[in-house]
Parts: C-alpha cells; sequence; structure tokens
C-alpha cells in the first residue's frame, strides 16, 4: 500500500517553465537593491494578495523574522515576547539579534494567548511575535491593543498562513511587519524561501539594505546585513504559485471539512482551531487527542499513512533552552499540546481516494486506541 505524505508540494508544468526561463537567461540571482525579474515579480503578488505597500522576498522565514528584528534595531538587553509552542526559528531570530526570548503560553487554539503576552510585558520588551500556528490566525485585536498600550511592535510570524484571513484582514498586515515562509512543504513553496511584507517606507528601505548586505550600489554598505536574497529560480517557483494559491486554498478547505465531518466528533478527540471572525488555510490539520496520542500515531505510520506530531518538543524545552535555563518555565497549555496533538495530511495532492485512507486509518487507530 502506498505511502500517504503528511505534506507535498504541489507542482506542475507552470513551475517547470519558470525555472527553465531562469536557466536559460543565465542570470541565478541578482545581487541589487531592488533584486532580479522574478524576485520583484513575486513581490509584486504578495502585495498584491495582502495590499500591502511593500513586500521583500528572502531566502526563508528565518531570515524574514531576523531581518525586521535587525531593521528594528532589537539589540542585546532587549526582550521579545514568542510562543514556545512554535518552531524554534521564532525563538532563535531573537538569540541571534543579541536579546532574549521570553517564552508565554499558548490558548487551546494553540496560539499565543493575549493575557500571558500582557502579563510578560516589561520596560525591556522591544517586540512580540505571535505565530499563526498551523496557519490558522492568532487573536491579533488583543495583541495589538496591548502592544499599542506600551508602543511595542508586533511582528507576525505568518510562515504557516499564507492566505489566512482574521476579519477579513490577510494576515502579514495585522503588524509592523508579516513574516511568511516558502519552504518546501508550505501553502506556497519556493523550496527555500520566505517573504516580509509592510506598510512602513522606512523599514521596508531597511529590510532591502539587510537582505543585500547593507548594499544600494557597488559594495557601500550601510547597514549591517547579509546575503538574505532570494534566488531567480526559488523566486520564479515563487510566483507560479502565487498564481495557484487560490486552487490550493480551496482544495486544502475542501479537504480539512471532508476529515472535520468524518473524524472531528469521535470520543477523545478535539480539533480546536475554528472561529467564525478568521479563515484557517489549514497547512496542517492538527486534532487533540485526550489520550494515547503515541500509540494513535503509531497505528498510522502502520497504516502508511504520513501523520506528524508538530513541536514534539515545546521550543522553551529544547536543549539549546533548557542550558539557558528556560526548561523550568511551566506553560501549561503549550506543555500539554506537545503531548496530545497529532497532524494529519490535508495537502492538496490527496486524492479522494488518500482522504478515505486517512480518515478510515485514524478512525481504526481511535477505536483502537483511545
Amino acid at each position: 500500500m502506498s505511502f500517504i505524505p503528511i505534506n507535498r508540494p504541489l507542482l506542475g508544468e507552470e513551475e517547470r517553465a519558470a525555472v527553465e526561463d531562469v536557466l536559460a537567461s543565465g542570470k541565478l540571482t541578482d545581487a541589487s537593491y531592488e533584486g532580479g525579474k522574478y524576485v520583484r515579480e513575486f513581490e509584486g503578488k504578495v502585495k498584491a494578495l495582502l495590499g500591502a505597500r511593500h513586500a521583500v522576498a528572502v531566502n526563508s522565514g528565518t531570515a524574514a523574522l531576523h531581518s525586521v528584528l535587525m531593521a528594528l534595531g532589537v539589540k542585546p538587553g532587549d526582550e521579545v515576547i514568542v510562543p514556545s509552542f512554535t518552531f524554534v526559528a521564532t525563538a532563535n531570530v531573537v538569540l541571534a539579534s543579541g536579546a532574549r526570548p521570553v517564552f508565554v503560553d499558548t490558548k487551546p487554539d494553540y496560539n499565543m494567548d493575549p493575557r500571558e503576552f500582557r502579563r510578560a510585558i516589561t520596560r525591556k520588551t522591544k517586540a512580540v511575535i505571535p505565530v499563526h500556528v498551523f496557519g490558522y490566525p492568532a487573536d491579533m485585536d488583543e495583541i495589538r491593543e496591548a502592544a499599542a498600550s506600551k508602543s511595542i511592535p508586533v511582528i507576525e510570524d505568518a510562515a504557516e498562513s499564507m492566505g489566512a484571513t482574521y476579519k477579513g484582514t490577510q494576515t502579514g498586515r495585522l503588524s509592523s511587519a508579516g513574516c511568511f515562509s516558502m519552504y518546501a512543504s508550505k501553502v506556497v513553496t519556493s523550496g527555500e524561501g520566505g517573504a516580509i511584507s509592510t506598510d512602513d517606507d522606512e523599514l521596508a528601505d531597511k529590510l532591502r539594505l539587510v537582505r543585500n548586505h547593507g548594499m544600494v550600489e557597488h559594495n557601500d554598505s550601510r547597514h549591517l546585513g547579509f546575503n538574505y536574497r532570494l534566488p531567480e529560480m526559488g523566486a520564479a517557483l515563487a510566483s507560479v504559485q502565487m498564481d495557484r494559491l487560490g486552487g490550493f486554498l480551496d482544495a486544502r478547505a475542501k479537504n480539512a471539512k471532508y476529515l472535520t465531518e468524518r473524524v472531528a466528533s469521535v470520543e477523545g478527540v478535539s480539533f480546536t482551531q475554528k472561529s467564525g471572525d478568521r479563515t484557517h488555510v489549514y497547512y496542517l490539520y492538527t486534532l487533540y487527542l485526550r489520550k494515547n496520542r503515541d500509540r494513535v500515531l503509531a497505528a498510522l505510520h502502520s497504516a502508511n499513512v504520513g501523520s506528524a506530531v508538530y513541536f514534539q518538543i515545546p521550543a522553551h524545552k529544547t536543549q539549546l533552552y533548557a542550558r539557558l535555563g528556560y526548561g523550568r518555565k511551566v506553560l501549561k497549555n503549550t506543555e500539554a499540546a506537545s503531548k496530545h496533538v497529532i497532524s494529519l495530511p490535508v495537502h492538496p495532492g490527496l486524492s479522494e481516494a488518500d482522504l478515505g485512507r486517512v480518515a478510515d486509518g485514524f478512525l481504526r487507530a481511535a477505536k483502537e486506541n483511545l
């Protein structure tokens, strides 16, 4: 029986043609302030989707987050508030800036708890990075209100949420800057890649400097920066993928609806990422199991269904942060989620037969183990 992957990029002839066009041009990257042809094309499509004044393409979601912290002037002695139920990059970029990450707990929907954010604010707080976990928007009104009361910039980690909306506004438009990832498994992919959206002209200028060693022309560096440029082949892939985003989102929503109807009402199973005021892009379809999560996971793997556990170790409990003294912190909801969640395949490449196998496999595993 064939294996059903948890996530898989959907690539076709359009992507192939775009990459071949780059190869034929012989210009694989562009070290200019503005970026190359496909970089600018991709940035234009991000701006159009979000309705943002600026989009700045970079070579990863991590580079996007780090670039924003650098452009905002986050430095040693500062604190940046982050969730722990996230990929470790969200915290790592704070360390890379010389600042101290301050971990806060989540709500049952796995996103940052605005009340915990408010309690964590100190005079050293220089930014907050809420994450739209699994493609489901965080409670941005409450987070922005708390941040605004102390003049704290909000940076969205929108790595998993391209196309999601919160009260009618696209994620990435709900903050000083929104940071997206185009990693191989993301909703829109370039293999590796990232993008930053902002309406702030000055911030956008600094971001373009950061991604290109601080240079506008020649090698006259004006600002500390790195090589965070997105190569032209990656930008070409991402540009074509942006044209297909609507279809990707429709397929993910349809697949998620099917799974919800089949599996989410099973005794001992909860689907918590649902609200009438926001849209989910279902980067991952994630369930909370009351008990025996690992036994259910093993049963699905035996059935060749590529289920997975994301953030099985919360960021503050990883070896790196434990060595730095963070591991003793108790984040009740975060630690519970890490022990109880499981993600099922929901990507656009699934056939009806695949979806049936996923649902049947989960129901069988739940019956035997929950």
